[in-house]
């Protein structure tokens, strides 16, 4: 990983309790957390948004809202 962003303290409190629920490290709770959140924007039709504001193409063929972008029109 290029980047690791530094969690606040409460950030961090509520990463660790969903890591307990989900029964999970909390470094991968928070790939599963940032997966989910992009399911969820692109079942609300916001990948063409999150797209609109990206700053990097470098996996734009991988990218889970680049995927629903072109699976739409398909």
């Amino acid at each position: 990983m290029a980047y690791t962003p530094e969690l606040s303290q409460s950030g961090s409190a509520t990463l660790r309790r969903l890591a307990w629920f989900w029964g999970e490290p909390m470094t991968k709770s928070l790939e599963m957390l940032v997966e989910k959140t992009a399911r969820q924007l692109s079942k609300k039709n916001a990948a063409g948004k999150v797209c609109s504001k990206c700053r990097d193409n470098s996996i734009c063929e991988t990218c889970p809202f680049q995927f629903r972008q072109q699976r739409a029109v398909q």
